[in-house]
């Protein structure tokens, strides 16, 4: 429950809402993978279900807030909230396929999250965040409309996104846990598709309140963004690149395979 999380994006200028959500929010979520994962195995057994729970809630509370809100960056960043809950609950699978979605899910949040939370550089040409404020904008900008389309393609895990490689490792690792936790990770997976796009509807295509006259993506703005774009298609096209180098790794190799033999 990072309720602080949302606040702390609000307050912060857009490129501190980049690093906080690609760097220091994934800060967590490897300390569990790196210490809590491989060193306390019957700790991990015993509250694997609780955990579990922690995280369905977690998941269920965030995205529901998420319909409630008008604000541009809290929107985005309750949404970030609502994916980490599923790299806590791939960590807790016990098994190979969910602690790759997990990594893979986090690298693919990184990305994305930093581009969503990018795309709020419209606040530097209107001087808001209300979402009610951007209405047709497609109208003026159809460069930053194409850049937010796919950034929520990747968010939603649209197949041939990076966002997609994650989601599909996780969902396979729950069959492993229970069929109910397929399930309810499922209905997880559709709120964040209703609540993306329903930000990408309101802020693209509905009708405007105010007429702007205002210039697309700049130079530098263009020249940030496509890295993050390349990314999304590319590791979603070919994820072997990040898979091979998952499985080479010494985690796996030295940490994990004795947790899996003990279980």
């Amino acid at each position: 429950m990072h309720i602080w999380l949302p606040e702390a994006h609000v307050e912060a200028p857009t490129v501190g809402s980049v690093i906080l959500a690609g760097v220091l929010l994934k800060m967590g979520t490897y300390g569990m993978l790196r210490f809590v994962v491989p060193l306390f195995c019957f700790g991990n057994f015993y509250f694997n279900p609780l955990v579990f729970i922690l995280s369905f809630m977690s998941i269920y509370y965030v995205s529901l807030i998420t319909f409630c809100q008008i604000d541009l960056k809290k929107l985005i960043a309750y949404s970030s909230v609502a994916h980490m809950g599923y790299v806590t609950l791939g960590l807790f699978t016990f098994n190979l396929i969910g602690l790759q979605g997990s990594i893979f899910l986090m690298l693919s949040h990184g990305i994305v999250s930093s581009l969503l939370f990018f795309i709020g550089m419209v606040y530097d040409r209107y001087k808001t965040r209300l979402i009610f404020f951007y209405k047709a904008i497609y109208n003026y900008m159809p460069m930053f409309v194409l850049f937010l389309f796919f950034a929520t393609l990747a968010n939603v895990g649209f197949p041939g996104t990076i966002g997609f490689v994650g989601e599909f490792l996780l969902m396979f690792s729950f069959l492993f846990v229970s069929k109910l936790a397929f399930f309810i990770s499922g209905l997880g997976f559709l709120i964040s598709i209703t609540y993306s796009f329903w930000l990408y509807n309101r802020v693209s295509f509905l009708l405007p309140y105010h007429v702007f006259i205002f210039s697309d993506l700049s130079k530098r703005e263009l020249f940030v963004s496509l890295p993050f774009i390349f990314m999304i298609f590319f590791f979603g096209l070919h994820p072997a690149h990040i898979l091979n180098i998952l499985e080479s790794h010494s985690l796996f190799t030295l940490n994990f395979n004795p947790f899996l033999l003990f279980f």
